[in-house]
């Protein structure tokens, strides 16, 4: 593709993933982000960055037109579940008009190929498992309804416009670069294996279990665990299907067509550190469903991408080395 891919949130965890793989795959990468969660430092120096925010119009469309950006994958926004219950203005604020600021400066420099980070909420508590995209979406949470109302806005304007666009609905994104050169980094993280690698490393006394009397099979919460590596792979392969097939768009789960339970999830960081961490059983939290598990016969039918690091401990194994890195940075 001629021209730079535009990487919106590329500082933060997911996004600095995609980074290095557009990089490896030989792509021009330019970063845009406001850096209020993402850090400069976890940007790959081969790419340029920009420090500005999805909806500052100006900022964006400079970048755009001074880069010669011909696509965007767009990871900035918000994700804590939980927060967004508490605080849905923020998301809808983050996610949604953002994002509707982002797309119409996409559409305004003829930017031809957008490429979204959308989650598994849209789903909310979903009516079989595993799940399909063309199952129901109704979300339980905030968090949900914002990235599904932002697919919405993908659709029209894809419609309207010369552009084409992937949402790639995410399961639970886990692990950290094999290679070592990013993870997840966030102070306060709520992603399980994250705080469970935490208290391995001794940052914190004890994972809390939010749950124990959901409908699976040891009570905790199942979901599909999917390493942040695959993941970016995956945002490659469907950049690369854009671009061969511009008037096409698609919807997406990005996940493993497999569940493990909290617990399992526990027991896999207990067999992989060789240590007992200490669990809290504590009440549900508000928009969490039972289980999440994707149906990925679309995305494999889709694209040639295949899953390379599908196995629970070896994301908790990358994770740890990742947390051990950050351990010595601080």
């Amino acid at each position: 593709m001629d021209g730079k891919v535009m990487v919106t949130g590329g500082a933060g965890y997911i996004g600095s993933h995609a980074v290095l793989a557009l990089l490896d795959a030989g792509h021009d990468v330019v970063v845009l982000d406001n850096l209020v969660t993402g850090f400069d430092w976890a940007v790959d120096p081969r790419a340029t960055l920009v420090r500005a925010d999805v909806a500052d119009d100006h900022a964006v469309r400079a970048a755009i037109r001074d880069h010669d950006v011909r696509a965007i994958m767009h990871f900035a926004g918000s994700v804590v579940v939980p927060e967004s219950v508490a605080d849905p203005l923020k998301y809808y604020r983050n996610n949604t008009a953002a994002t509707r600021a982002l797309l119409e400066s996409a559409v305004v420099e003829g930017v031809a190929h957008f490429i979204f980070s959308s989650t598994a909420a849209t789903y909310g508590s979903p009516v079989r498992v595993p799940v399909q995209e063309g199952d129901p979406t109704v979300p339980i949470n905030p968090y949900g309804m914002s990235k599904l109302m932002t697919e919405a806005m993908l659709r029209d304007v894809a419609a309207a416009h010369p552009i084409n666009y992937c949402a790639l609905r995410y399961f639970n994104v886990a692990g950290a670069d094999p290679q070592g050169r990013s993870g997840q980094s966030t102070v306060g993280a709520t992603h399980l294996i994250k705080i469970a690698v935490e208290a391995a490393t001794g940052k914190r006394e004890a994972v809390s279990v939010f749950g124990t009397d959901f409908d699976t099979p040891d009570g905790t919460g199942v979901r599909d665990y999917i390493h942040v590596s695959d993941l970016a792979a995956a945002h490659v392969a469907a950049l690369d299907l854009l671009i061969a097939e511009p008037t096409r768009s698609h919807t997406l789960n990005a996940g493993y067509n497999r569940g493990f339970s909290v617990n399992e999830v526990l027991d896999a960081v207990d067999r992989v550190t060789n240590l007992t961490i200490q669990r809290r059983y504590e009440g549900r939290r508000a928009g969490d469903p039972a289980a999440l598990v994707a149906d990925n016969s679309a995305i494999l039918a889709a694209l040639p991408w295949r899953p390379r690091h599908d196995d629970l401990d070896t994301i908790v194994r990358d994770a740890l080395a990742w947390e051990r890195k950050l351990a010595l940075r601080d």
